[in-house]
């Protein structure tokens, strides 16, 4: 959870099942914070409960069936969830796992998800119309109820057949536990999403699944060996908690259910038909760790792929141009960006050498080779926050509360050249960022972003549901206000 940290500043939850219980004791733990620092307060709060128990109890220190008959979260199972809210409230009642409680062990569910659904309201009134008063219309229990529902009915069906071939009900519950066939529930209660999702869940006997939407618009990665099975949004974290390589962390396919059974049983079924892949680029661009072998090559590319446009903007003039970036997760576009700009410059020396080949002098020749381009950390990062999700009002003041500028690096004759991973609203930018900057006296101050211009909202993906919030929109508008007065202008001459 800490290492996907860079997904979640508004919330963190962590949920747990513990396998082979008696009646009576505790098989299901959850815990949920909102506090400014989620992770760190959920896992405060499990070691206090911990530390409680075995201060009361020393005779459960060296016996595992006394802890985990007596002692929460100590269990087999865990579902961890760290949120951006970047849409809906940031209250303790969005903050995931999500629970649905129920006395038979295998219709309590817990549910998280990174996802969007685009239908809520159709899947809201499909839950009402099969009898049921969902409490909240909200995508996740909306679709925790969906699953629910096949759930109970799968159940009921596995005892009725218990129940015709003589067993009683005690007796019903391991072989329900046994058949219970979890891809046949999702291909049920999946017909009608519509949304980009990788959610996850926990049966309360012990099984668990992880389904991904079948355009792959959400990330999930999983590793399993003899031991665990893990999966997580980013492939990097798993390769960094459990030390193996890039080649032994798989991709969840598109449309596919990674279905892990009770008794160790991990199998990966297709739920719904895999559609063209359309990746959420903002979820790569700006969610995304850069320690991904695969996103750090595109952030790159990214940096690269902008340089002709810098070059425009500068004329040309390298030697008097001063490279950096901001944020912090821009720094791989940076690393792009400057290994074009030398290429360029290389190209440029090379140039001059060859024309020059006949009159060049060892001082010039010295002089040429010296020449570099001037790179700078001009912002500088005080703290660990994120600005992106803050809410508006507040968003500017954070930023000149988080970063400060190195001053004596600039000269009134540089331009200065800031990348950035994305730029989605623009108002940090306008309001925090370029004066910021100005403070450094550049001659002119061009700021570029790696990231495709983000002009509509992404319903299935990162959703920014303001239109007219993002600044690539307002600068479309601009330019076809600009078009249309000169047409306007053409037509009166």
């Amino acid at each position: 959870m800490e290492k996907q940290h860079n997904r979640g500043q508004d919330g963190a939850g962590l949920a747990s099942i513990t396998l082979d219980v008696n009646p009576g004791e505790r098989y299901i733990s959850r815990v949920r914070s909102n506090d400014t620092q989620a992770i760190q307060d959920v896992f405060k709060q499990i070691n206090e409960r911990v530390n409680e128990e075995m201060t009361l109890h020393p005779e459960y220190a060296d016996n595992v069936a006394l802890q985990k008959a007596n002692i929460p979260y100590i269990g087999e199972l865990f579902l961890g969830h760290v949120r951006y809210g970047t849409f809906g409230k940031n209250s303790i009642e969005s903050v995931h796992p999500f629970l649905r409680q129920n006395n038979w062990m295998h219709r309590n569910l817990i549910l998280a998800g990174n996802f969007n659904m685009t239908n809520v309201r159709e899947l809201f009134e499909s839950l009402i119309e099969i009898g049921q008063h969902p409490k909240e219309m909200t995508d996740t229990v909306t679709v925790m109820e969906k699953i629910g529902h096949f759930l109970d009915d799968e159940v009921t069906d596995l005892y009725q057949d218990c129940k015709n071939n003589g067993f009683s009900k005690r007796e019903a519950s391991p072989i329900i536990a046994e058949k219970l066939d979890i891809a046949k529930i999702l291909k049920k209660a999946s017909k009608n999403l519509d949304g980009g999702y990788a959610m996850a869940g926990l049966l309360g006997h012990g099984d668990a699944f992880v389904f991904r939407d079948p355009a792959g618009i959400r990330p999930a990665y999983f590793y399993q060996d003899d031991e665990i099975v893990v999966v997580a949004s980013e492939r990097p974290v798993i390769q960094t908690v459990f030390n193996v390589g890039f080649e032994k962390v798989q991709e969840l396919q598109p449309g596919n259910a990674l279905i892990i059974k009770k008794n160790g049983n991990v199998t990966e079924e297709n739920i719904l038909a895999p559609t063209i892949k359309k990746a959420c680029s903002f979820e790569r661009i700006y969610f995304s760790r850069g320690s991904d072998a695969e996103i750090y090559q595109e952030r790159k590319n990214l940096g690269k792929l902008i340089l002709p446009a810098v070059l425009n903007a500068i004329d040309n003039d390298t030697d008097n141009t001063v490279f950096s970036y901001i944020p912090n997760t821009a720094e791989t576009s940076f690393y792009g960006m400057v290994e074009a700009a030398q290429d360029f410059l290389n190209q440029r020396k090379n140039k001059f050498i060859l024309d020059n080949r006949k009159t060049l002098t060892k001082e010039k020749l010295e002089e040429i080779l010296a020449v570099k381009i001037r790179t700078e950390k001009v912002a500088i990062k005080d703290a660990k926050l994120r600005t992106f999700i803050t809410e508006d009002s507040s968003r500017d003041d954070l930023v000149a509360h988080v970063y400060d500028v190195t001053y004596g690096v600039i000269k009134p004759t540089d331009n200065l050249v800031i990348i950035d991973d994305s730029i989605v609203r623009g108002t940090t930018l306008k309001m925090s960022i370029l004066k910021m900057m100005d403070r450094l006296k550049p001659k002119s101050i061009i700021i570029v972003s790696s990231a495709p211009q983000i002009r509509y909202p992404d319903c299935y993906g990162i959703d920014m549901a303001k239109l007219e919030g993002l600044v690539a929109f307002r600068a479309a508008l601009e330019l076809l206000k600009k078009e249309d007065s000169i047409l306007l202008l053409m037509k009166f001459t």
